[in-house]
């Protein structure tokens, strides 16, 4: 199974996702990863890659960082928009429609992140991409789909969108970053129909020296 990952298919998807019922990642909590690796950095200026439905960046704003959040879905990010909203947040996020195979920031951030974004260029590729959009000082994260003997993992993810733990440690060169994090995690989330499903995710946390 492969996909392209382009506009029209994360249109397609979160046309589809929307909703409250079991597993709808339209309505899931941050991830639980994100608590736990940004604790003791000071908020400043922070970019969610490929934010979704939103709960990673409403999560940080709620936490004083000053968010930017860019999609390449606009369903996407009205549905985040409005949860943001409900939220009551006290800093404001800045919605990027964006492709993030070509967009420029214009700026660097003091925190980088993405949790499970799928752009239509190779997924290493695209964690290189990001890590030139981190500040000298500054924190990248990264939560992704750890590559398995499967096809697909448990949760229907193809090959292409998982990596191996291995592979983006190799791409942070040891004279620009320092590695803080490298994990292989399992944990339960519920499926579409409501049973738990396994994922096998990787979490990489590196702070730049550039």
């Amino acid at each position: 199974m492969t996909h392209s990952f382009d506009k029209a298919y994360w249109q397609q998807h979160w046309q589809q996702s929307h909703g409250d019922r079991p597993g709808s990642i339209a309505s899931n909590p941050p991830n639980p990863y994100l608590a736990r690796e940004t604790v003791g950095l000071t908020p400043g200026t922070a970019l969610d890659a490929g934010c979704g439905a939103g709960a990673e960046a409403i999560w940080l704003a709620s936490h004083g960082w000053q968010v930017t959040a860019t999609d390449i879905s606009a369903d996407a990010l009205t549905h985040a928009a409005d949860r943001a909203t409900a939220s009551r947040l006290g800093k404001p996020i800045r919605w990027v429609e964006a492709d993030l195979t070509t967009w420029e920031p214009g700026m660097r951030f003091d925190l980088v992140t993405t949790h499970y974004a799928h752009p239509a260029m190779p997924q290493l590729a695209f964690y290189q991409r990001i890590c030139d959009w981190v500040t000298p000082g500054g924190t990248l994260l990264i939560v992704g789909h750890l590559h398995t003997s499967q096809s697909t993992d448990d949760h229907g993810h193809p090959a292409e969108a998982t990596v191996a733990l291995a592979d983006i440690t190799a791409g942070l060169d040891a004279a620009n970053w320092d590695i803080v994090t490298t994990e292989e995690h399992q944990r339960p989330v519920p499926g579409p129909t409501g049973q738990p499903v396994t994922l096998h995710d990787v979490v990489v946390r590196a702070t730049s020296r550039r």
